[in-house]
């Protein structure tokens, strides 16, 4: 199934704010683009840093220039479609403090830092 990007103008916000990061995520978008995911696992085998994350999130990791930055996003498998909304991009040490106390899981909005 095609990838459907919800919020893509996060990204765009976001590289507008993190220079270094323009380039890694420009290849990000591009992947997806040309995606086709019929089951979560799919998602892993095309971004083979990315983790899955459990207790029934629907949700992502995906790991942006060499680990440098994280993108939390939620997907949903509809019909004929993967609705993928970002939730959250920041840099790996951010996303570290994130996980203290399990805010992976509860994330729901965007704010460029």
């Amino acid at each position: 199934m095609r990838v459907r990007l919800i919020r893509k103008e996060s990204i765009e916000n976001y590289v507008l704010h993190n220079a270094s990061s323009r380039t890694a995520f420009r290849i990000w978008l591009m992947i997806v683009k040309e995606a086709d995911w019929n089951l979560p696992r799919d998602i892993a085998d095309t971004f083979g840093s990315s983790d899955l994350l459990g207790n029934g999130s629907n949700r992502v990791v995906f790991n942006i220039a060499g680990n440098k930055f994280r993108m939390i996003c939620k997907y949903h498998f509809g019909f004929k479609v993967v609705h993928l909304f970002i939730k959250w991009i920041g840099t790996h040490a951010e996303y570290s403090m994130l996980c203290k106390n399990q805010g992976q899981y509860l994330v729901d909005l965007f704010k460029i830092k």
